[in-house]
Formats: C-alpha cells, structure tokens, sequence
C-alpha cells in the first residue's frame, strides 16, 4: 500500500496558501491510499541462528538451519523452490580454543612380586589425549615410570581364595595382571599364581 497527503487548500496569492477543513473542498476528496507491488513475493531463504562451535576445543563447525519460505504466507516451501544460488551457508568452521596437549596417564601401581623381601610393582602409563584417546604425541623423556622396586613384609602370607582352591583366576586387579603379560613375566611362579587366569597358555 502507497499513502499520499491530501489537503484542502485555498490559493490566496500567487505565492500563498490556506489550509481549510476538509469540508470546504467538494466532493469527492481524492483517495490518499492506494495498492502497489501487486504481484506474487517470490520464495526466499531464512537462515536460523548458529549453534555453538562443536567441539569445544580444535578445529570444529558452527551448524544452522536454512529454511525456504514462501514471501506471502511464510511457510516452509521444498528447496527447490528457492534460487540455489543465493542458498545461504548452513556450516562454517570454528575454533574456539586450543585443546590440551596428550599427558602421560599412570594406573595404580601392582602388587609387589616378591612374597618377602624386595621385588617389583608394575603399573599401566598411556599417553592420552584429553578426551581419553590414546596418542603418541607425549614427550618420551616425562614418561613416568612403569616399574618400580617395592618390599614386602616377610610375616604376610599370600591371599589364597577359600572358595575353591582349584580355581584359577586372577587375585590382583584388573590393570595388574595384563601388565605382567606384556612384561613377560607369566614365567615366574609368584606372578603366575597371582594372574593365573591371565597367564594360561602363555
């Protein structure tokens, strides 16, 4: 819709003027509204609001919704119906921060190998990423210690289970036992009581 002033008006000279009421000019008074622009609004694109960066740390993406809507009634048209070359960008890249660096990841340490006297504990080290991946970006000179020299108090005696002494299974922790796999030490009597379900066949 257009709108125009309409007046009333008086010429008094050549150069001037007089606003009167409406009622002074005859009839009709001349329309001051009028349509335009009567054809059908094409379709176009709205795009939403961007998400947050995804993930919080690196490189990542901000994602949005790009809708077609009609330009009359607003509702969501098929894509194909809004030019594909003005189509707006529904992903960007993001970064919002560095992530941290790999850290070496120690486990508990293991039982004692020797039943009395000096002998050696073992414990799991990885190199991790922050979000729990393994990673060989670690510093190999920081990497802590897998093994270390323990003693034992010579009046203990070894756990032994009372349930069925036949049984073979594990008595140390889960984390424990794999160790002494790798390590190789499945050969010697105490760590092979100690994971025997572990060191079977090996």
């Amino acid at each position: 819709m257009q709108t125009r002033e309409v007046l009333c008006k008086r010429r008094i000279s050549a150069t001037e003027e007089k606003i009167l009421d409406d009622s002074a000019c005859a009839p009709p008074r001349p329309s001051f509204t009028e349509p335009c622009n009567n054809h059908s609004c094409p379709p176009e694109w709205l795009a939403l609001d961007w998400s947050e960066c995804t993930p919080s740390c690196g490189p990542g993406y901000r994602h949005r919704v790009v809708l077609c809507k009609s330009g009359e009634s607003g509702d969501t048209l098929p894509e194909s119906k809004c030019p594909k070359q003005g189509r707006p960008t529904s992903r960007v890249r993001c970064n919002l921060q560095r992530c941290p660096p790999p850290q070496w990841v120690m486990g508990p340490w293991g039982e004692c190998s020797a039943k009395c006297g000096l002998g050696q504990e073992m414990r799991s080290v990885q190199c991790l990423t922050h979000t729990g991946q393994p990673s060989n970006e670690c510093l190999d000179h920081q990497r802590p210690a897998a093994m270390q020299q323990c003693k034992s108090n010579c009046d203990l005696t070894l756990p032994v289970s009372t349930d069925n002494p036949e049984e073979c299974k594990d008595v140390n922790t889960v984390a424990y036992c794999p160790l002494v796999l790798r390590f190789k030490f499945c050969s010697r009597p105490y760590f092979r009581q100690m994971c025997c379900k572990t060191c079977q066949g090996h």
